[in-house]
């Protein structure tokens, strides 16, 4: 097995996660109890970023980062992005602007 064309970590921090309801697309429903790890990949194979969350045993947030994607910050501490694979939009919720910041500079999500 070549490790080459495995996913690299690039960072990770800790928010909350947030769904879109899909009934009125307005409203946000929390996707954990409490904020937990998002980790933020490159798989230089295919030249492709993801985004992990797993809380328990189950995946939060497996969202495949399209070049088409746009990162909203919508306020000091909060930022958004459409997954269209996933129908969906996701927002985190992050404890300091510092760590909203941090995910803007990754360039993941530009």
């Amino acid at each position: 097995m070549c490790f080459s064309h495995r996913e690299q970590p690039i960072f990770s921090t800790r928010a909350h996660v947030f769904q879109i309801d899909p009934a009125t697309k307005r409203n946000w429903i929390p996707a954990s109890k409490h904020a937990v790890t998002v980790s933020f990949f490159y798989d230089a194979n295919r030249h492709a970023y993801r985004i992990i969350s797993v809380g328990g045993t189950k995946a939060i947030i497996n969202s495949t980062i399209t070049p088409n994607m746009t990162f909203t910050k919508t306020s000091q501490k909060f930022g958004q992005w459409a997954d269209s694979r996933a129908n969906t939009v996701y927002g985190l919720g992050f404890a300091t602007e510092q760590q909203l910041h941090q995910v803007n500079h990754t360039r993941v999500l530009v």
